[in-house]
């Protein structure tokens, strides 16, 4: 059962990857293109930590933190774009 759940995450990360290639070859306004492609690589990074790195049965401070810097990290961005 687990493998079955991580091949299915394996290939929607890998669904992502391409689709943040496709979006970044687009002709779209660079700060529109940027929110597309940080918010990608956001959900690869929530799906990479909470079921590869297994964050899913830690503490729940430890996946608060990790959402709170996720959180953070984009809106940073965002103010900086």
């Amino acid at each position: 059962m687990k493998k079955k759940i991580l091949l299915k995450v394996w290939i929607v990360l890998i669904v992502l990857t391409v689709s943040v290639a496709l979006v970044a070859n687009l002709t779209l306004s660079i700060s529109f293109t940027a929110i597309i492609i940080l918010s990608l690589s956001i959900l690869k990074f929530l799906g990479v930590s909470f079921y590869f790195m297994e964050l899913k049965k830690a503490h729940v401070f430890w996946k608060a933190a990790v959402l709170m810097y996720v959180f953070l990290f984009f809106v940073i961005i965002i103010i900086l774009l």
